[in-house]
Protein backbone atom coordinates (compact mmCIF):
# COMPACT_ATOMS: atom_id res chain seq x y z
CA UNK A 1 0.00 0.00 0.00
CA UNK A 2 1.41 3.29 -1.14
CA UNK A 3 1.15 6.27 1.19
CA UNK A 4 1.48 9.28 -0.35
CA UNK A 5 3.11 12.32 1.87
CA UNK A 6 3.42 15.65 1.39
CA UNK A 7 6.87 17.35 2.20
CA UNK A 8 6.70 19.77 4.88
CA UNK A 9 6.33 23.51 3.48
CA UNK A 10 8.82 26.27 4.78
CA UNK A 11 7.37 28.40 6.69
CA UNK A 12 6.55 31.90 5.25
CA UNK A 13 8.94 34.21 6.29
CA UNK A 14 7.44 37.88 7.55
CA UNK A 15 7.79 40.60 4.94
CA UNK A 16 11.09 42.68 6.56
CA UNK A 17 10.84 45.64 8.96
CA UNK A 18 12.07 49.00 6.93
CA UNK A 19 14.69 50.25 9.13
CA UNK A 20 12.41 53.28 9.98
CA UNK A 21 9.49 51.15 11.45
CA UNK A 22 11.66 48.83 13.34
CA UNK A 23 11.26 48.92 16.94
CA UNK A 24 13.93 48.37 19.44
CA UNK A 25 14.88 47.06 22.48
CA UNK A 26 13.72 49.66 25.65
CA UNK A 27 16.96 50.16 27.22
CA UNK A 28 18.16 51.10 23.69
CA UNK A 29 15.39 53.61 22.83
CA UNK A 30 16.16 55.20 26.11
CA UNK A 31 19.37 56.26 25.35
CA UNK A 32 18.91 56.97 21.99
CA UNK A 33 16.14 58.82 22.72
CA UNK A 34 17.78 60.80 25.48
CA UNK A 35 20.71 61.75 23.20
CA UNK A 36 17.81 63.93 20.68
CA UNK A 37 16.07 65.21 23.61
CA UNK A 38 19.68 66.76 24.45
CA UNK A 39 20.84 67.80 20.66
CA UNK A 40 17.16 69.76 20.86
CA UNK A 41 16.91 70.85 24.11
CA UNK A 42 18.85 74.43 23.72
CA UNK A 43 17.01 75.25 21.30
CA UNK A 44 13.42 73.72 22.54
CA UNK A 45 14.32 76.41 26.23
CA UNK A 46 15.66 78.79 24.64
CA UNK A 47 12.78 80.84 22.41
CA UNK A 48 10.79 80.65 26.03
CA UNK A 49 13.17 82.28 27.71
CA UNK A 50 14.22 84.41 24.89
CA UNK A 51 10.22 85.73 24.52
CA UNK A 52 9.41 85.30 28.69
CA UNK A 53 12.29 88.10 29.36
CA UNK A 54 11.37 90.07 26.28
CA UNK A 55 8.08 90.50 27.29
CA UNK A 56 9.01 91.03 31.35
CA UNK A 57 6.63 87.95 32.42
CA UNK A 58 7.66 87.08 36.02
CA UNK A 59 9.90 84.05 36.77
CA UNK A 60 7.08 81.89 37.59
CA UNK A 61 5.22 82.72 33.93
CA UNK A 62 8.94 82.44 32.18
CA UNK A 63 9.01 78.88 33.70
CA UNK A 64 5.35 77.72 32.51
CA UNK A 65 5.94 78.84 28.91
CA UNK A 66 9.52 76.24 29.29
CA UNK A 67 7.35 73.46 30.69
CA UNK A 68 4.45 74.38 27.91
CA UNK A 69 7.06 73.88 25.49
CA UNK A 70 8.53 71.36 26.20
CA UNK A 71 5.10 69.23 26.80
CA UNK A 72 4.23 70.33 23.03
CA UNK A 73 7.60 69.60 21.79
CA UNK A 74 7.16 65.97 23.04
CA UNK A 75 3.60 65.66 22.04
CA UNK A 76 4.15 67.17 18.26
CA UNK A 77 7.10 64.85 17.64
CA UNK A 78 4.99 62.09 18.69
CA UNK A 79 2.47 62.80 16.46
CA UNK A 80 4.70 63.44 13.73
CA UNK A 81 6.89 60.31 14.33
CA UNK A 82 4.20 58.09 15.36
CA UNK A 83 1.73 59.54 12.86
CA UNK A 84 -2.21 59.86 13.84
CA UNK A 85 -4.29 59.13 10.63
CA UNK A 86 -3.39 62.03 8.15
CA UNK A 87 -0.98 63.43 10.44
CA UNK A 88 2.71 63.09 11.03
CA UNK A 89 5.23 61.71 8.36
CA UNK A 90 6.46 58.84 10.22
CA UNK A 91 9.83 59.14 10.00
CA UNK A 92 12.22 59.67 13.12
CA UNK A 93 11.34 63.29 13.09
CA UNK A 94 11.82 65.98 16.57
CA UNK A 95 9.44 68.78 16.57
CA UNK A 96 10.41 72.28 17.78
CA UNK A 97 9.30 75.37 18.64
CA UNK A 98 10.89 77.82 15.80
CA UNK A 99 12.57 80.69 16.22
CA UNK A 100 11.70 82.07 12.85
CA UNK A 101 8.35 83.59 14.74
CA UNK A 102 10.15 85.54 17.48
CA UNK A 103 9.96 88.86 16.36
CA UNK A 104 5.98 88.58 15.53
CA UNK A 105 5.86 87.24 18.61
CA UNK A 106 7.37 89.89 20.92
CA UNK A 107 5.84 92.46 18.68
CA UNK A 108 2.01 91.59 20.08
CA UNK A 109 3.36 90.38 23.34
CA UNK A 110 4.71 93.75 24.45
CA UNK A 111 1.72 95.94 23.11
CA UNK A 112 -0.27 96.06 26.34
CA UNK A 113 -3.53 96.19 24.23
CA UNK A 114 -2.54 92.44 22.81
CA UNK A 115 -0.40 90.93 24.98
CA UNK A 116 -0.32 86.87 25.23
CA UNK A 117 -3.82 86.04 24.53
CA UNK A 118 -3.56 87.60 20.98
CA UNK A 119 -0.44 85.60 20.43
CA UNK A 120 -1.76 82.35 21.29
CA UNK A 121 -4.65 83.27 19.02
CA UNK A 122 -2.83 83.94 16.17
CA UNK A 123 -0.68 80.74 16.36
CA UNK A 124 -4.11 78.82 16.58
CA UNK A 125 -5.28 80.76 13.21
CA UNK A 126 -1.83 79.98 11.51
CA UNK A 127 -2.02 76.48 12.69
CA UNK A 128 -5.80 76.12 11.22
CA UNK A 129 -4.45 78.05 8.15
CA UNK A 130 -1.44 75.14 7.91
CA UNK A 131 -3.62 72.54 8.07
CA UNK A 132 -5.71 73.73 5.16
CA UNK A 133 -2.56 74.17 2.53
CA UNK A 134 -1.05 71.60 3.24
CA UNK A 135 -2.02 69.70 0.57
CA UNK A 136 -1.77 72.76 -2.14
CA UNK A 137 1.80 73.82 -0.65
CA UNK A 138 3.39 72.60 -4.35
CA UNK A 139 0.93 75.56 -5.71
CA UNK A 140 1.73 77.85 -3.16
CA UNK A 141 6.05 77.77 -3.97
CA UNK A 142 5.52 79.21 -7.06
CA UNK A 143 4.66 82.93 -4.83
CA UNK A 144 7.59 82.21 -2.98
CA UNK A 145 11.06 81.08 -4.81
CA UNK A 146 13.98 81.25 -3.01
CA UNK A 147 14.94 85.15 -4.07
CA UNK A 148 11.29 85.59 -1.94
CA UNK A 149 11.84 83.06 0.87
CA UNK A 150 15.72 83.94 1.19
CA UNK A 151 14.45 88.06 1.57
CA UNK A 152 11.87 86.96 4.34
CA UNK A 153 14.07 84.62 6.24
CA UNK A 154 17.05 87.17 5.88
CA UNK A 155 14.26 90.01 7.23
CA UNK A 156 13.08 88.02 10.36
CA UNK A 157 16.91 87.04 11.08
CA UNK A 158 17.73 91.08 11.23
CA UNK A 159 14.66 91.89 13.13
CA UNK A 160 15.86 89.82 16.11
CA UNK A 161 19.34 90.75 16.07
CA UNK A 162 17.88 94.11 18.04
CA UNK A 163 16.71 91.58 20.88
CA UNK A 164 19.96 89.56 20.72
CA UNK A 165 22.33 92.62 21.07
CA UNK A 166 20.05 94.20 23.55
CA UNK A 167 20.36 90.78 26.08
CA UNK A 168 23.71 90.45 25.78
CA UNK A 169 24.42 94.34 27.47
CA UNK A 170 21.86 93.42 29.82
CA UNK A 171 18.69 94.08 28.85
CA UNK A 172 16.59 96.65 26.98
CA UNK A 173 18.33 100.53 27.02
CA UNK A 174 14.88 102.08 28.52
CA UNK A 175 13.17 100.76 31.68
CA UNK A 176 9.88 102.03 33.15
CA UNK A 177 10.18 104.96 35.82
CA UNK A 178 7.86 107.03 37.68
CA UNK A 179 7.24 109.63 34.94
CA UNK A 180 8.36 107.86 31.73
CA UNK A 181 11.10 105.81 30.38
CA UNK A 182 14.34 105.70 31.64
CA UNK A 183 18.09 104.97 31.33
CA UNK A 184 18.59 101.01 32.29
CA UNK A 185 21.48 101.66 34.96
CA UNK A 186 22.36 97.32 34.43
CA UNK A 187 22.18 98.37 30.51
CA UNK A 188 26.49 97.69 29.08
CA UNK A 189 27.69 97.12 32.74
CA UNK A 190 31.23 95.77 31.73
CA UNK A 191 30.55 92.32 33.63
CA UNK A 192 27.34 91.91 31.74
CA UNK A 193 29.05 92.22 28.35
CA UNK A 194 32.19 89.79 29.71
CA UNK A 195 29.73 87.33 30.55
CA UNK A 196 27.93 87.68 27.13
CA UNK A 197 31.33 87.55 24.68
CA UNK A 198 32.71 84.42 27.37
CA UNK A 199 29.34 82.77 26.42
CA UNK A 200 30.05 83.52 22.70
CA UNK A 201 33.35 82.60 22.79
CA UNK A 202 32.39 79.39 24.51
CA UNK A 203 29.88 78.30 21.44
CA UNK A 204 32.22 79.13 18.86
CA UNK A 205 35.07 77.30 20.27
CA UNK A 206 32.98 74.20 20.53
CA UNK A 207 32.03 74.56 16.72
CA UNK A 208 35.02 75.05 15.89
CA UNK A 209 37.43 72.29 17.65
CA UNK A 210 34.56 69.66 18.63
CA UNK A 211 32.68 67.20 16.36
CA UNK A 212 29.59 65.15 16.38
CA UNK A 213 27.43 65.05 19.58
CA UNK A 214 29.35 68.06 21.81
CA UNK A 215 29.28 70.15 18.81
CA UNK A 216 25.48 69.86 18.26
CA UNK A 217 25.15 71.16 22.01
CA UNK A 218 27.22 74.05 21.71
CA UNK A 219 24.74 76.83 22.42
CA UNK A 220 23.57 74.47 25.33
CA UNK A 221 27.20 74.22 26.93
CA UNK A 222 27.85 77.56 26.31
CA UNK A 223 24.81 78.65 28.42
CA UNK A 224 25.59 76.46 30.99
CA UNK A 225 29.06 77.92 31.02
CA UNK A 226 27.54 81.83 31.44
CA UNK A 227 25.60 80.22 34.15
CA UNK A 228 27.88 78.77 35.94
CA UNK A 229 29.93 81.98 35.98
CA UNK A 230 26.79 83.89 36.83
CA UNK A 231 26.14 81.18 39.34
CA UNK A 232 30.05 81.84 41.37
CA UNK A 233 29.61 85.53 41.02
CA UNK A 234 25.97 85.86 42.87
CA UNK A 235 24.25 87.12 40.13
CA UNK A 236 21.23 84.50 39.84
CA UNK A 237 18.56 85.02 41.43
CA UNK A 238 16.59 81.98 42.83
CA UNK A 239 14.11 83.76 45.02
CA UNK A 240 10.81 81.51 44.70
CA UNK A 241 12.54 78.32 43.52
CA UNK A 242 11.59 76.80 47.26
CA UNK A 243 7.74 77.18 46.90
CA UNK A 244 7.72 75.81 42.53
CA UNK A 245 5.98 72.59 43.29
CA UNK A 246 7.99 69.61 42.54
CA UNK A 247 5.20 68.15 40.16
CA UNK A 248 2.87 70.08 37.83
CA UNK A 249 0.04 69.32 35.05
CA UNK A 250 0.53 71.80 32.06
CA UNK A 251 -2.75 72.98 31.74
CA UNK A 252 -4.39 74.91 28.29
CA UNK A 253 -5.23 78.52 28.22
CA UNK A 254 -2.99 79.42 31.14
CA UNK A 255 -2.65 83.49 30.11
CA UNK A 256 -6.68 83.57 29.44
CA UNK A 257 -8.52 82.66 26.14
CA UNK A 258 -6.82 83.52 23.07
CA UNK A 259 -7.80 86.78 21.17
CA UNK A 260 -8.15 86.90 17.54
CA UNK A 261 -5.66 89.95 16.56
CA UNK A 262 -6.04 90.12 12.12
CA UNK A 263 -2.62 91.75 11.78
CA UNK A 264 -0.57 88.63 14.40
CA UNK A 265 -2.66 86.30 12.50
CA UNK A 266 -1.72 87.27 8.86
CA UNK A 267 1.77 87.72 10.00
CA UNK A 268 2.07 83.96 11.64
CA UNK A 269 0.50 83.11 8.50
CA UNK A 270 3.53 84.34 6.28
CA UNK A 271 5.55 82.65 9.13
CA UNK A 272 4.00 79.40 8.39
CA UNK A 273 4.33 79.60 4.78
CA UNK A 274 8.10 80.00 5.54
CA UNK A 275 8.11 77.16 7.63
CA UNK A 276 6.04 74.94 5.08
CA UNK A 277 8.70 75.85 2.34
CA UNK A 278 11.55 75.03 4.44
CA UNK A 279 9.72 71.88 5.98
CA UNK A 280 9.55 70.13 2.49
CA UNK A 281 13.50 70.27 2.37
CA UNK A 282 13.48 68.42 5.67
CA UNK A 283 11.13 65.97 4.66
CA UNK A 284 13.45 65.23 1.99
CA UNK A 285 16.54 65.42 3.22
CA UNK A 286 15.16 62.98 6.11
CA UNK A 287 14.12 60.96 3.37
CA UNK A 288 17.21 60.13 1.58
CA UNK A 289 19.19 59.76 5.03
CA UNK A 290 16.61 56.99 6.37
CA UNK A 291 16.12 55.21 2.59
CA UNK A 292 13.00 55.54 2.28
CA UNK A 293 11.47 57.01 -0.57
CA UNK A 294 8.16 59.95 0.20
CA UNK A 295 4.63 59.19 -1.24
CA UNK A 296 2.64 61.77 -3.00
CA UNK A 297 0.90 62.11 0.41
CA UNK A 298 4.22 62.38 2.81
CA UNK A 299 4.47 65.94 2.45
CA UNK A 300 0.91 66.61 3.30
CA UNK A 301 0.77 64.09 5.78
CA UNK A 302 4.20 66.12 7.75
CA UNK A 303 2.98 69.96 7.19
CA UNK A 304 -0.60 68.77 8.72
CA UNK A 305 1.77 68.23 11.54
CA UNK A 306 3.19 71.52 11.36
CA UNK A 307 -0.44 73.03 11.75
CA UNK A 308 -1.16 70.84 14.33
CA UNK A 309 1.64 71.53 16.16
CA UNK A 310 0.86 75.46 16.07
CA UNK A 311 -3.10 74.82 17.16
CA UNK A 312 -1.98 72.30 20.20
CA UNK A 313 0.66 75.29 20.92
CA UNK A 314 -1.87 77.94 20.86
CA UNK A 315 -3.74 76.08 23.13
CA UNK A 316 -1.14 75.19 25.79
CA UNK A 317 0.32 78.53 26.23
CA UNK A 318 3.54 78.20 23.72
CA UNK A 319 4.38 78.77 19.74
CA UNK A 320 4.50 77.20 16.58
CA UNK A 321 6.39 74.15 15.72
CA UNK A 322 9.03 73.25 12.54
CA UNK A 323 11.01 70.38 12.44
CA UNK A 324 14.62 70.16 13.60
CA UNK A 325 17.25 70.07 11.28
CA UNK A 326 20.31 69.18 14.02
CA UNK A 327 18.67 65.94 14.61
CA UNK A 328 18.30 64.87 11.35
CA UNK A 329 21.78 65.54 11.51
CA UNK A 330 21.81 62.98 14.18
CA UNK A 331 19.96 60.58 12.44
CA UNK A 332 22.70 60.69 9.79
CA UNK A 333 26.05 60.23 12.14
CA UNK A 334 24.23 57.40 14.56
CA UNK A 335 22.37 55.48 11.47
CA UNK A 336 19.67 54.29 14.06
CA UNK A 337 16.93 55.35 11.77
CA UNK A 338 13.65 53.91 13.67
CA UNK A 339 11.25 56.43 14.49
CA UNK A 340 10.39 55.01 17.40
CA UNK A 341 13.39 56.41 19.00
CA UNK A 342 11.87 59.65 18.42
CA UNK A 343 8.83 58.60 19.92
CA UNK A 344 10.53 57.96 22.73
CA UNK A 345 12.06 61.09 22.75
CA UNK A 346 8.90 62.95 22.58
CA UNK A 347 8.07 61.03 25.89
CA UNK A 348 10.78 62.16 27.93
CA UNK A 349 10.12 66.02 26.71
CA UNK A 350 6.41 65.20 28.29
CA UNK A 351 7.89 63.74 31.37
CA UNK A 352 10.40 66.81 31.55
CA UNK A 353 7.41 69.20 31.58
CA UNK A 354 5.72 67.75 34.70
CA UNK A 355 8.89 69.19 36.90
CA UNK A 356 8.57 72.61 37.22
CA UNK A 357 11.94 73.19 39.47
CA UNK A 358 13.33 72.31 36.34
CA UNK A 359 11.93 75.00 34.24
CA UNK A 360 11.83 77.21 37.16
CA UNK A 361 16.26 77.22 37.33
CA UNK A 362 16.16 77.76 33.16
CA UNK A 363 13.92 80.80 34.02
CA UNK A 364 16.74 82.04 36.62
CA UNK A 365 19.61 82.33 33.79
CA UNK A 366 20.08 85.99 33.63
CA UNK A 367 19.45 87.96 30.26
CA UNK A 368 23.37 88.74 29.60
CA UNK A 369 23.86 84.86 29.51
CA UNK A 370 21.03 84.42 27.18
CA UNK A 371 22.08 87.49 25.19
CA UNK A 372 25.65 85.69 24.05
CA UNK A 373 23.74 82.67 23.00
CA UNK A 374 21.05 84.76 21.09
CA UNK A 375 23.75 86.70 19.23
CA UNK A 376 24.55 82.73 17.44
CA UNK A 377 21.03 81.81 17.11
CA UNK A 378 19.64 84.77 15.56
CA UNK A 379 22.78 85.28 13.22
CA UNK A 380 22.08 81.59 12.47
CA UNK A 381 18.57 82.66 11.44
CA UNK A 382 19.62 85.61 8.92
CA UNK A 383 22.90 83.31 7.66
CA UNK A 384 20.11 80.98 6.30
CA UNK A 385 18.53 83.73 4.99
CA UNK A 386 21.62 84.42 2.81
CA UNK A 387 22.13 80.65 1.99
CA UNK A 388 18.46 80.59 0.24
CA UNK A 389 19.86 83.78 -1.43
CA UNK A 390 23.14 82.17 -1.99
CA UNK A 391 20.52 79.64 -4.71
CA UNK A 392 19.37 82.87 -6.41
CA UNK A 393 20.53 84.17 -10.24
CA UNK A 394 21.74 87.69 -9.47
CA UNK A 395 23.71 87.95 -12.73
CA UNK A 396 21.53 86.24 -14.95
CA UNK A 397 18.52 88.25 -13.43
CA UNK A 398 19.50 91.52 -11.78
CA UNK A 399 15.94 92.27 -11.26
CA UNK A 400 16.44 90.05 -8.31
CA UNK A 401 18.71 92.23 -6.60
CA UNK A 402 16.00 94.84 -6.83
CA UNK A 403 13.56 92.20 -4.88
CA UNK A 404 16.03 91.80 -2.21
CA UNK A 405 17.00 95.44 -1.87
CA UNK A 406 13.93 96.88 -1.62
CA UNK A 407 12.32 93.81 0.96
CA UNK A 408 15.06 95.06 3.23
CA UNK A 409 15.04 98.10 2.96
CA UNK A 410 11.43 98.02 3.62
CA UNK A 411 11.58 95.75 6.57
CA UNK A 412 14.27 97.14 8.23
CA UNK A 413 12.22 100.76 8.85
CA UNK A 414 9.77 99.74 11.70
CA UNK A 415 13.31 98.92 13.72
CA UNK A 416 15.39 102.26 13.15
CA UNK A 417 12.55 104.50 12.90
CA UNK A 418 9.36 103.43 14.74
CA UNK A 419 7.58 106.74 14.35
CA UNK A 420 8.34 106.76 10.82
CA UNK A 421 4.48 105.53 9.86
CA UNK A 422 2.85 107.56 12.93
CA UNK A 423 0.58 109.25 10.73
CA UNK A 424 -0.73 107.14 8.47
CA UNK A 425 -4.19 105.74 9.68
CA UNK A 426 -4.73 102.94 12.09
CA UNK A 427 -5.02 99.98 10.31
CA UNK A 428 -2.54 100.52 7.34
CA UNK A 429 -0.06 101.87 10.47
CA UNK A 430 -0.13 98.52 12.05
CA UNK A 431 0.45 96.17 8.81
CA UNK A 432 3.56 98.95 7.81
CA UNK A 433 5.00 98.82 11.55
CA UNK A 434 5.33 95.07 11.25
CA UNK A 435 8.99 94.93 9.47
CA UNK A 436 8.49 91.29 8.82
CA UNK A 437 4.71 91.29 6.93
CA UNK A 438 5.53 94.60 5.14
CA UNK A 439 9.02 93.21 4.06
CA UNK A 440 6.98 89.65 2.95
CA UNK A 441 4.51 91.68 0.69
CA UNK A 442 7.31 93.74 -0.64
CA UNK A 443 9.07 90.60 -2.08
CA UNK A 444 6.09 88.68 -2.96
CA UNK A 445 4.67 92.20 -5.36
CA UNK A 446 8.17 92.58 -6.91
CA UNK A 447 8.78 89.80 -7.78
CA UNK A 448 5.45 88.86 -9.12
CA UNK A 449 6.36 92.23 -11.03
CA UNK A 450 9.94 91.12 -11.92
CA UNK A 451 9.33 87.32 -12.90
CA UNK A 452 6.12 87.21 -13.71
CA UNK A 453 6.86 84.84 -16.11
CA UNK A 454 8.60 82.23 -14.36
CA UNK A 455 6.11 82.52 -11.17
CA UNK A 456 3.27 81.65 -13.25
CA UNK A 457 4.88 78.20 -13.30
CA UNK A 458 5.20 75.42 -10.20
CA UNK A 459 8.78 75.50 -9.21
CA UNK A 460 10.86 72.76 -6.91
CA UNK A 461 12.90 75.60 -5.13
CA UNK A 462 16.84 75.08 -4.84
CA UNK A 463 16.76 74.97 -1.17
CA UNK A 464 15.13 71.35 -1.35
CA UNK A 465 17.47 70.82 -3.84
CA UNK A 466 20.24 71.63 -1.61
CA UNK A 467 18.92 69.28 1.70
CA UNK A 468 19.14 66.15 -0.97
CA UNK A 469 23.01 66.93 -1.63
Amino acid sequence: MKTSTTPDRAPRSAPPVHPVDEKLPFPKLAALGLQHVLVMYAGAIAVPLIIGGALKLTKEDTAFLIAADLFCCGLVTIIQSMGIGKVGIRLPMMMGVTFTAIAPIIATGANPQLGLPAVFGGVIVAGIFTLLVAPYVSRLLRWFPPVVTGSVVLIIGVSLMRVGINWAAGGNPTIPGPSGPINNPHYGVPSHLAVSGIVLLTILFIIAYCRGFLSNVAVLVGILVGFAITLAMGQVNFVGLRSAGWLQIVTPFHFGWPVIDVMTAVTLCVVMIVIMIEGVGQFLALAEVVERPLVNDDIARGLRADGVGAIVGGVFNTFTYTSYAQNIGLVQVTGVRSRWVCVTAGAMLIVLSSFPKLSFVAASIPQYVLGGAALVMFGMVAATGVRILGHVDFVGNRKNAYIVAISLALGMIPLVAERFFAQLPDLLAKFCQNGILLGTFSAVLLNVLFNARESASPIVPPVVEASRT
